[in-house]
Order: structure tokens, then C-alpha cells, then sequence
């Protein structure tokens, strides 16, 4: 034996940890604390943190048309942005008073040298001649989170108060929320600012020669407070100033605006004052009943599961020492809940997944053996956290599934150290010189063999795209817990197993363990039901049962196990390996495995799978987006707000029941919000500036899949309900409403989106109806409902002025606009103060002339002529011309070119893949003119780059495979046999997704693949 010994091999690193135990207990200890510190202080987030070099660019230009911001603003920026290095792409929206502008980035430029780089761009056409110099404030350049998109939360209050009541305790629930450090921004919704109107009545106006700019100039002039300067007097210098701030809204109504002859003219006598809300941008209710809500945005990387409680504190205390008894504070769409349940399932994964890999090797090793690879999980999974940690790594959705899908990899390593380590002992060597022999035998390999499995995931690492940022905690993550994983079979078992290893056959006093086991079940109900501590009585109990369990029923299996059955499995296999090698059947056995491959890929022609971009999710929320021809007044889209809130809730209502208390709850539904105008857009179009009052949102939230239970025992799936709902509010003539879900990854772009460019709009707009009309005759299965993301029907009233007749009346167009936008849209003439708060001082016509366009054009607009020093009064129709007409709605432009989309979402249970290549075959028959291109975009375009991307990563993944056997066997030969493994396991893969019917999802199931390409060799 000990001439045996100068054969095997050493591994310095274990030979270490066998040499200083001691050493290797203090590690232990140190990655369990620095691991469980690391695990409870990693922030908690449903979605990774995006940083994406993406920029926007939003410019408001009230009053002037979609067409005349494209030409003023979008066009000239695009122009300058598009001589950037690096940029990926350019898209705008040129819609009615406002200009947006989203640049995207190759993801090698920072989104800090991205948003510079614009703001330069910017900065250089706003000093271009052509450039509009009257924007009300200059454009707005800003990076955006895609994190930042969504709410963490809704908080909704409502009760018998007044709007001012519910606006003072959401306005003190908002500046106790955002004094947390974790929190972005909390915005209100349901209520609106407040504004001074002065409401002018234009008769009255005119008979005392007076115009808009004369009651602006006197509230100007009166409502400022002056600083004279210091005056000094014996000695001291005082601070004189002039104090003529209004201070009330009678003060205001006193202002004189005109005096002559003794005759004073108060503002009074020529319009209404009035202190109220401004004209409503939004509605909010939670079933049905009105509402005042903070949507939460949390800042990115930040702990959401802690935020959470941070938030219920602040309400608690709110609700106890501030708030009446009688508001209603809820919390709906709470994401924290989500990630708290995804935490706790990875937590009952790692416990289950040690369990059952030491309940397995129980029966190879005994139990005491089998601890020794069962410990490898925790400490692997704590390495891994303080690891992660410290790469300052957030615990979201893709970390967590990445350790699951570790937890049955990560054991391999210990397994064969263990084994081997177990298998030396049992011939007779000590401990200390088998944990050194058996540890350096097989080091190389599973060395050898872990750098083949991360060598598949390393390409994924250079994933391109918002995919690749949102799928590289995959290989990341699976990297450092196979390194950990590593680290233990070959510094910590080998310490461990050197001292506590045993490989004598384990014998149980039964009457002895008997007595102890109903000892510790006594003690523990004596301390759990007796003394009231259940936990520490459950955990005696638990363990005097697993101590019985283990002896009469795990040990005896055991011993049958290890006695009778392995040996008879084990000469089975040595039997069929010897008829399988022996004479030329390891060709017929070859042949045989390549005739199956063969055989899985004919028959998955045959029976296609259907195609998936990612996995489909069982919805959450469904969410309702109704959107009104663009020019909607808010009321309008808020009354076909109300009427599909009411379907919504008779759907809801279906799952009610009455519990035990005799309360009606809902076992599916968690709660059901509405919005109307603000924050009403869907977050995967990108951030919007633009004012919404043609859009409405409801969302409604599903309690957990645990809870999704009817009273009969029966579980509701939530996508029929999201059918329910979508085949419930279709009928509506004239408004464009889609049901979708919350989405389970980053965002693509719509399932359906066909684009159709050129230069020509009005040809772009034709040409995609036809396109549209087409599809619709085709009747293909699975569209929801196509439409065009512009409308062509949006009513306009261009004013077109005379200049010839103003100029010779001594009247501009510059004054003539100006008459008219006063009078329609109103305009800031100065502030009020009112304690710290201060509002806008908005003077324009009273509603019965301000929405009459005789009224509108007949007004006259007053000035003092400069020839004659006269008061001129010039009716606005004397020197322009109104008639009514259509428009755009917007011009959308991708790239400097025009560009309209047809979009849909799929029906629930339909394959998007399916869907759009029915589409793709239909319109070959379809003549579209040479100026114009059409494109298949939005998710398709994402999942064949996608999918051409995970094809390379798996080539690439076969070669570092290669390249890796290559140097451990120093032949080229024997790494060609172990990669035919490789282009065998495929056919599990093919066979699995036939026999199954399981759909070929584009994500998850080259993942897999890519992951098998590791595992198997």
C-alpha cells in the first residue's frame, strides 16, 4: 500500500486543508457568516437594474401641429443626433404641441457619455437661425431606467373628505416616502395642481377698450415685491422694500386695469377670478370609487423587499398619530410580494435539494457520509452570495433562477471527491492519507470537467443587447456558484471528511434511540404547547421523529440497499457493458444512437413544436389600455372609463365569495385600479411627456397562485380570466382598447408589429390601412386586433391670416396668434403665493366665448395705434380666415424616415411565431409600391437576433469545450469521441419536446441546450 501511494497524485490545495483542519473549520464558519450577512443585506428586486444607453429628448411647442413639430423641432434634432458615433438607432414621435425624441446606443457607450453626447447635439441645433426661439423651456434630455418605468407600488386614499383633504394626505404620505434614500419619486394621481383663473369676459372686455395684454401688464405690475436697497440711517442700514406680492384673491379682483376720467376699471368689472383646480389631467379609483394615488417608484439596485416595510411603517404611523380613522389607505400592485415569494422559493429549493441529494447518497454512503456532499449547497450558495454581493449583484428574477437551476450541478464536484475519498478508506488507508489520495486522484478531472460546464456559459457572457443586460446574471451567476462549488469538493470535504469520515457500518441501539426520540418529542410538546414557544418545541418534535423515521425505516433500507440491490445493479451493468464492447457491436451501438438522432430530428420535422420567444407566464395583472382618438377631452375617455370599469367588475364579481365571517372576498382578484390621462401609457412604447387625456388604464391585480383557490377546492388559472375580460370590452365603437399582462422579461416590442416607411405620409397611411384591411379579410387565427399607431382623423382648425389686410390695419400674425392662444389656451401672467406653495396666475376667455368659434373669431383685438396714438379694435375675422379640417394625429419617423406600425397582441393560447408567419405567407400575394418598404419588427425582429446569438454561443461553448479536453488529454482524437456525447444528448432533447408537446421556447430552451453541451461531457 504504501508503494501504491508515490503512483497516485496530490493536489496541493486539499492536501493544505487535510494538513490544517483547524484552518478549514474557521473558513467554514467564515463563509457561513460573511455568506448569511451577504444573503440578508442583498437588495431584493423583481427585474435586474437595465442601464442602458438610451436617451430622450422631449420638447413642448404648444399650439403647433404634429406636421410643424416634425419640421421644426423633430427633423432638426434628428439631423444633428445622427451625426453621433455610436448611435443604434433614432426614434421620434412629433405629435401636437410636443416633440419626443429616443436615441439608443451600441451598449459600449456608457449612458453618461450617451446623454452628454446628445445634450451637445442639442444645444448645437437650438443655435441654429431655423430653430424655434419661443419654446416655452428648452428641451429636455434625460436617461431613463427601464426600472424606472413601472411603480413598485400603488397607494390608494379615499374616504368622505374633500379633495383638498385627500391631496394634504397624499402630499404628506409623498414627502415622508421620498425622504427614504431608496425611493426615485412618488407621483399623485387623481388630483391636480391648482391655478388662479381669470376667466375674461370678452364683451365687457371690449367695451372698455381693453385688452389681454393690458390686464396682463397690470397684474404683472402689481403682484412683485421690489428691493429699493439699504437706507442708512444713525448709523444702521436697513433693507427697504417694496412689498406689493397679492397676498388674496380679493386683492387680485381689486387690481385696477384702467383709470380715465375718474373712472377706475377693476379687474373684477371685466372678468371672474377664481382659486380652484386646473382642468383635470387625471382619475383614479380603486373599485369603482374615487381615489387619490402615489405611484412608488423605487430607485434601481435598491432592496425592495425592505423598502416594503419601510413604506408600511410610514403608513402605520401615518394611519395611528396623523390620518382619521375614517380613510381608507390601501396598497395595491405591490411587486415586493412577487420577489418576496420567488426569495422564499429559492430558499425552500436549497433546503428540499440538500434533503433529497442527502436522502439519495444516504444509500451509497450512509448518512453520516452523505452530510459531507450535502453541505457543499449552503456553503456553495453563501460563497456565492457574499460573491455576488460584493459585485454588488441585486438577488432579481434571473439570480434566483440561476441558482436553481445550480442547486443539481453544484453537488457533482463533492460527490466524486467524497466518493473517492470514502473509496480509499474502505481499502484500508487512514483518513488523513485518503482525504490527501483521494482528493489529488480526481482533482484534475473535476477540475477539467467544471471548467467544460462554465465554458458553456462563458459565451452567454457577451450576450449583445438590453438581452444580453438582462440575461447576464445567467452566466454570471451559474459561474460563481460552480467556482464555489469547486472551491468546497476541494479545500473544505477534503478537511472535513479527514476527521469525521467513517466507513464502518452503522449500528443503532434501537432501544436506545426509542427512548432518546420519544424523549425529545415529549420535550418538545412540554416546550411548544406547555411554555408556548412552537418553534423551538417544533424543532425537538421534528427531530425526535426524523431520529425514529431514520432508524426503523431510512437505515434499514439502507443496509437492503447496499447489500442486495447495488451489488445485483452493478452486475447487470457490468454485463451489459461487456456485451455491448465485446466484437463489432460498439459500431452496431453507434450506428444504432446515430439512426435514433436521426430518427428525433425527422419526427420533429414532422411534428414541429411551437416557437416561443420567452416563456409564457401565467398573468399577474391584466392590464387594460383604452386609448380615445387623439384630442379626447379627459371627461369623454373618463366616461368610457367608468363604462368598461363596470365590465370589468361584473367579470371580477364571478369569483366572489362569502367567508366564514360572513364577509364577501374574491379569491382571484386582489384589488382593481383605474387611471385616466397621467400615467396611462404602456411602459414598453418608452416614457411619455406628453399630456394623455385620450388614454385610460385599468389594471387588474391577482392575488398569489397559492391563494387562486375557489371554495370548492378548484384553481382558477389567470389567463382565463384575462380571455374573460378581453372578450367583454371589445365593443366599442371608436376607441382602441388591449388587454394585455405583465410582461417576464425585458421589453421586445409588440408579438405583431409590421412597419411600413417612405417619405410620403399620406402614401404611408393609405398603404398600411390597405395592409391592415388585407390581414383582417385573411381571417388568421390569433390576432387580437390590428391597428395603426396613428390616427388620421384628428380634427383641426387652421387660422390662415391675411397679411396684407393685418400690416395695413397695423396688426401682425405674431399679435393675431397671440389673441387667440390667450383666449383658448389661457396664458401665465404671474404667480400667487399662498404660504410656502405658490400657483400660476392663468388669464383667457370664459368657457360660453372660449369654445364658440364665431365668439373666438370675432373677437377684437385691441392696441394702441402708432400712427395716430389712437385705440384701434380689430376683429380677428376681418384679417383671418377659419374652416375645419383633418389631420395626423403624429408623425412617427425610425432612422430620419417616416415610418407608420401596424400592431397587435396575440390572443392567449395562440403562437405568436405561428401567427406572423400565417401573416408573412398571406401578404406574398399583396402589392406594396417600390417607394415603400414593409418590415416584420418588434418581437419577431428580437427573437432571430436572439436566436442567431444563443446559435454562435453554441458553437462557440463546443469549441472551449474542445479546446479544454484538448489540454487534459493531450490528444485531439479523444476530445472528437467525448463530443459525440454532446450531438447524441439531442436527442432526448428532440424526443422530450415530441413526445411532450412541449413548446421550443427561443430563451429557455437554447439555454438548455447550451447548459447540456456542458453537462454531458
Amino acid at each position: 500500500m504504501e508503494e501504491n501511494k508515490k503512483l497516485f497524485k496530490s493536489f496541493g490545495p486539499s492536501n493544505f486543508s487535510v494538513n490544517n483542519v483547524m484552518t478549514v473549520y474557521v473558513l467554514t464558519a467564515i463563509i457561513f457568516i460573511a455568506g448569511l450577512m451577504s444573503y440578508l443585506s442583498m437588495p431584493s428586486e423583481a427585474f435586474p437594474e437595465i442601464v442602458t444607453p438610451e436617451i430622450y429628448v422631449g420638447t413642448p411647442y404648444p399650439g403647433n401641429s404634429p406636421a410643424d413639430i416634425e419640421k421644426l423641432i423633430s427633423r432638426p434634432l434628428e439631423k444633428e443626433i445622427n451625426g453621433i458615433t455610436g448611435v443604434d438607432e433614432i426614434n421620434s414621435t412629433s405629435v401636437e404641441g410636443y416633440s419626443t425624441i429616443q436615441v439608443k446606443f451600441d451598449f459600449d457607450v456608457t449612458p453618461e457619455d450617451a446623454l452628454r453626447k446628445v445634450k451637445d447635439k442639442v444645444d448645437a441645433a437650438m443655435g441654429k437661425p431655423d430653430f424655434p426661439t419661443d419654446l416655452p423651456a428648452d428641451p429636455n434630455v434625460f436617461e431613463l431606467n427601464i426600472s424606472e418605468l413601472m411603480p413598485m407600488a400603488n397607494i390608494n386614499l379615499s374616504g368622505e373628505f374633500s379633495l383638498d383633504q385627500l391631496k394634504d394626505y397624499a402630499e404628506y404620505l409623498e414627502e415622508e416616502i421620498e425622504n427614504l434614500n431608496e425611493i426615485s419619486k412618488v407621483d399623485i394621481r387623481g388630483i391636480d395642481d391648482k391655478e388662479v383663473r381669470v376667466m375674461i369676459d370678452n364683451k365687457k372686455l371690449e367695451s372698455m377698450k381693453l385688452g389681454f395684454r393690458d390686464i396682463a401688464g397690470a397684474i404683472q405690475n402689481e403682484n412683485m415685491t421690489i428691493s429699493g436697497g439699504n437706507l442708512l440711517v444713525d448709523g444702521y442700514r436697513r433693507n427697504v422694500r417694496v412689498v406689493g406680492e397679492i397676498r388674496a384673491i380679493e386683492e387680485l379682483e381689486n387690481i385696477i386695469i384702467k383709470s380715465e376720467k375718474m373712472q377706475l376699471v377693476r379687474l373684477k368689472d371685466v372678468a371672474e377670478v377664481a382659486f380652484d383646480e386646473v382642468e383635470r389631467e387625471s382619475y383614479a379609483r380603486e373599485y369603482g370609487d374615487a381615489v387619490v394615488m402615489l405611484d412608488v417608484f423605487k430607485r434601481p439596485g435598491e432592496n425592495q423587499i425592505i423598502l416594503s416595510g419601510k413604506i408600511s411603517d410610514i403608513l402605520d404611523l401615518a394611519k395611528d398619530e396623523y390620518f382619521p380613522d375614517n380613510l381608507s389607505v390601501t396598497v395595491t400592485n405591490d411587486t415586493s410580494e412577487q420577489t418576496q415569494t420567488q426569495v422564499a422559493d429559492l430558499e425552500n429549493s436549497i433546503i428540499f435539494g440538500m434533503l433529497l441529494v442527502v436522502l439519495v447518497l444516504m444509500f451509497f454512503l450512509g448518512l453520516r457520509n452523505a452530510l459531507f456532499v450535502g453541505i457543499a449547497i449552503p456553503l456553495s450558495m453563501l460563497m456565492s452570495f457574499f460573491i455576488l454581493s460584493a459585485m454588488s449583484i441585486t438577488l432579481n428574477t434571473m439570480v434566483l433562477f440561476s441558482l436553481v437551476l445550480a442547486l443539481g450541478m453544484l453537488v457533482d464536484n463533492g460527490i466524486v471527491v467524497v466518493e473517492n475519498i470514502y473509496r480509499f478508506m474502505d481499502e484500508g488507508y487512514d483518513k488523513i492519507t485518503a482525504a490527501k489520495l483521494g482528493a489529488g486522484e480526481v482533482a484534475m478531472p473535476i477540475i477539467a470537467s467544471t471548467a467544460t460546464t462554465l465554458a458553456a456559459f462563458v459565451p452567454l457572457a457577451f450576450w449583445p443587447g438590453i438581452f444580453g443586460e438582462f440575461m447576464k446574471y445567467l452566466p454570471i451567476t451559474l459561474i460563481t456558484v460552480l467556482s464555489s462549488s469547486l472551491f468546497v469538493a476541494l479545500v473544505i470535504n477534503p478537511g472535513l471528511t479527514s476527521v469525521l469520515m467513517k466507513v464502518e457500518k452503522e449500528v443503532i441501539d434501537k432501544k436506545k434511540l426509542t427512548r432518546n426520540s420519544l424523549v425529545l418529542i415529549l420535550v418538545g410538546a412540554v416546550i411548544g404547547y406547555g411554555a408556548g414557544i412552537l418553534g423551538l418545541g417544533n424543532m425537538f418534535m421534528y427531530g425526535g421523529g426524523f431520529a425514529l423515521i431514520y432508524g426503523y425505516g431510512v437505515l434499514p433500507a439502507t443496509d437492503w440497499f447496499q447489500g442486495k440491490l447495488l451489488p445485483k445493479l452493478e452486475d447487470l451493468y457490468t454485463k451489459f457493458l461487456t456485451y455491448a464492447l465485446s466484437g463489432k457491436r460498439p459500431i452496431g451501438f453507434f450506428l444504432g444512437t446515430g439512426a435514433l438522432l436521426i430518427f428525433s430530428i425527422v419526427l420533429l420535422g414532422i411534428t414541429p413544436p411551437k416557437t416561443l420567444f420567452f416563456p409564457e407566464n401565467m398573468p399577474n395583472q391584466a392590464i387594460v389600455y383604452v386609448q380615445m382618438p387623439i384630442g379626447t377631452d379627459i371627461e369623454e375617455t373618463n366616461e368610457v372609463c367608468l363604462d368598461l370599469e363596470k365590465r370589468v367588475m361584473d367579470i371580477v364579481r364571478e369569483y366572489n365569495y362569502t367567508d366564514e365571517d360572513g364577509s364577501l372576498q374574491n379569491y382571484m382578484v386582489e384589488s382593481v385600479i383605474a387611471q385616466v390621462g397621467e400615467g396611462t401609457s404602456d411602459p414598453n412604447a418608452g416614457p411619455s411627456m406628453a399630456k394623455t387625456p385620450n388614454k385610460a388604464k385599468i389594471t387588474v391585480a391577482f392575488h398569489k397562485f397559492s391563494e387562486r383557490v375557489s371554495p370548492e377546492g378548484l384553481r382558477v388559472n389567470s389567463s382565463y380570466v384575462l380571455n374573460e375580460l378581453r372578450s367583454s370590452i371589445q365593443d366599442f365603437p371608436g376607441v382602441t382598447i388591449s388587454v394585455g399582462k405583465d410582461s417576464n422579461g425585458p421589453p421586445s416590442g409588440p408579438p405583431i408589429n409590421i412597419e411600413i416607411s417612405g417619405d410620403d405620409y399620406t402614401q404611408l397611411v393609405d398603404v398600411a390601412d390597405g395592409v391592415r384591411t388585407f390581414i383582417n379579410n385573411q381571417s388568421i387565427a390569433g390576432i387580437e386586433e390590428l391597428k395603426l399607431d396613428v390616427e388620421t382623423g384628428k380634427p383641426e382648425m387652421p387660422i390662415e391670416v391675411d397679411r396684407v389686410k393685418a400690416r395695413a390695419l397695423g396688426l401682425s400674425s405674431a399679435q393675431i396668434g397671440d389673441a387667440i392662444r390667450t383666449a383658448l389656451f389661457g396664458k401665465e401672467v404671474s404667480r400667487f403665493k399662498d404660504g410656502e406653495d405658490d400657483y400660476p396666475i392663468n388669464i383667457r376667455m370664459i368657457d360660453d366665448y372660449r369654445y364658440n368659434m364665431e365668439d373666438l373669431m370675432n373677437q377684437k383685438i385691441t392696441f394702441r395705434d402708432a400712427a395716430s396714438g389712437k385705440i384701434k379694435q380689430v376683429p380677428i375675422s376681418a384679417v383671418a380666415k377659419a374652416h375645419k379640417t383633418s389631420t395626423f394625429s403624429s408623425i412617427k419617423r425610425k432612422d430620419l424616415k417616416r415610418v407608420i406600425s401596424i400592431q397587435s397582441n396575440v390572443l392567449e393560447g395562440s403562437n405568436p411565431t405561428e401567427t406572423v408567419e400565417a401573416i408573412k405567407t398571406s401578404l406574398q400575394d399583396y402589392n406594396i409600391p417600390n417607394v415603400v418598404t414593409l418590415s416584420f419588427t418588434g418581437e419577431q425582429e428580437e427573437q432571430a437576433e436572439q436566436l442567431s446569438f444563443l446559435s454562435r454561443a453554441l458553437l462557440m461553448a463546443v469549441f472551449l469545450i474542445f479546446l479544454i479536453l484538448v489540454s487534459q488529454f493531450n490528444s485531439a482524437s479523444t476530445p472528437f469521441i467525448i463530443l459525440v456525447t454532446v450531438v447524441f444528448s439531442l436527442i432526448g432533447v428532440f424526443l422530450g419536446l415530441v413526445i411532450f408537446r412541449m413548446e421550443f421556447v427561443i430563451m429557455m430552451t437554447m439555454i438548455g441546450i447550451i447548459s447540456l453541451a456542458g453537462i454531458v461531457v
